[in-house]
């Protein structure tokens, strides 16, 4: 009977009296489940405003903190072909131990003998260089030598031109004197030919004079030559200045120009001597590197070149290796939305691929099989993904991370934000609205503060 009339028969008659009346009204269970579906309203309605907290779940993978404790392959800095292996995958080796040997595949470094012979190059250009040095010396010793032969040449010339200047003055006081016992012997000769032609001398004296008077011009004329050889001495000098200038400037030129030649070629085969120790240090270097040695202590993970014979390009991956001590983190990735949300040293809950877990994500602390983390770098650019990375340490207020987690095994975080009545999450969610953006409290202290 629904009662939808106005004539409600239940009121003018006894229902219970009927036999399928007696059958409904009188079970108790109809009452005991109408009180339970009341008392589910009522706790459901105070659920709504039980305190929820929200978060910002995401998939993430198990890293380690430290850029140098995550696993790596080691390459090979020049081309080769490998020759032997000395470990097997799984092994543990520490740093600087032996992974495999290489050989070359170059022909310029199949000589078994190759820095021995650079060494016998590098000598043999030495002595050069010392040769060229002791030649600089010997051709400066000369140098030194013909400028002091110069020197003295040049001072013995202009002595030689004083002499002739000083010739040429007593010559030219000679000429002067010559030139004065002519007059005064013609004089003598008129006088005595006119004392003659009177009678008063005899023609002997005046021949006498004559003699005397040519004895004097012959004389004179030996002086004239000799002042003119004087100054023609004094040219000579001058030339001679001249030449022993110019002489000894070729010569003192010429040595110069075999020095700077000489060191010039010293300069080069240095430069030679430098090129051959660098191509024998590389040398050198290069045959360390055909052993590949393990660049920290850890564990072979895989063969990436296997077997004997095999060649392999330089900078190409040869085989991993895994470090022996790292501290574990998770990576994760966030959308830009939630990006503004999180903060350096933001609680977040991890759970571990492989370890059961009871989560409930807005009651964190009744969770169970989840692990206590906090944000220690965001990234800055976006990753490839269209995400953000953000990189979780362990909470060392939290439970110890379990020791068996492996590097590169799956992880499920949840961001914890703010705490809000429940009532408000399913009203964002249903809306789609994003969680409630808020700053740290340092945050909202210091922006207080200003």
């Amino acid at each position: 009977m629904l009662n939808i009339s106005n004539n409600q028969i239940n009121k003018k008659i006894d229902l219970t009296t009927f036999k399928s009346g007696q059958k409904i009204f009188t079970k108790k269970y109809y009452k005991a489940f109408n009180k339970f579906l009341l008392a589910a309203a009522i706790i459901g309605f105070i659920t709504l405003f039980l305190p929820w907290t929200q978060n910002i779940t995401s998939q993430g993978s198990v890293t380690t903190l430290t850029p140098n404790q995550r696993p790596q392959t080691i390459q090979s800095q020049i081309p080769g072909r490998i020759e032997e292996w000395f470990v097997t995958e799984g092994n543990f080796v520490k740093k600087g131990d032996t992974i495999l040997r290489i050989s070359e595949i170059k022909s310029e470094y199949f000589d078994s003998r190759l820095i021995e012979r650079t060494s016998n190059q590098i000598n043999a250009k030495s002595f050069s260089v010392a040769a060229y040095e002791r030649k600089v010396a010997a051709l400066k010793r000369q140098i030194n030598a013909l400028k002091k032969e110069q020197n003295l040449k040049i001072k013995q010339t202009k002595n030689k031109l004083l002499q002739s200047k000083l010739k040429v003055k007593s010559d030219s006081i000679d000429f002067e004197a010559a030139k004065t016992n002519i007059l005064i012997a013609k004089r003598q000769y008129n006088r005595t030919q006119t004392l003659q032609k009177e009678g008063l001398k005899a023609v002997k004296d005046v021949e006498e004079k004559r003699i005397k008077l040519q004895a004097t011009q012959a004389k004179l004329i030996s002086q004239e030559n000799k002042l003119l050889a004087s100054k023609n001495n004094i040219l000579n000098a001058k030339l001679e200045l001249s030449r022993i200038s110019a002489t000894y400037t070729d010569k003192i030129s010429k040595a110069q120009s075999d020095m700077f030649t000489a060191q010039s070629n010293g300069f080069d085969v240095k430069a030679q001597v430098s090129k051959l120790e660098n191509s024998r240090s590389n040398y050198s270097v290069r045959n360390n590197l055909l052993f590949i040695t393990a660049p920290q202590n850890g564990f072979i993970n895989k063969a990436i070149k296997g077997g004997i014979g095999g060649t392999f390009k330089a900078g190409e991956d040869i085989v991993g290796i895994m470090p022996e001590k790292y501290d574990l983190a998770v990576e994760t990735y966030v959308k830009p939305i939630d990006l503004p949300l999180l903060h350096i040293n933001e609680k977040v809950r991890v759970q571990f691929d492989g370890w059961p877990a009871i989560v409930f994500s807005g009651w964190p602390n009744v969770s169970y099989g989840t692990y206590g983390a906090k944000v220690v770098a965001i990234e800055n650019f976006i990753s490839d993904n269209g995400k953000y990375r953000v990189l979780l340490a362990p909470d060392n207020t939290d439970h110890t991370w379990p020791k068996a987690i492996r590097v590169g095994s799956g992880a499920k975080t949840i961001a914890l934000l703010e705490d809000v009545p429940i009532w408000f999450e399913l009203w964002r969610q249903l809306n789609s609205f994003p969680p409630n953006y808020y700053q740290p409290k340092k945050v909202k202290n210091t922006s207080k503060n200003k």
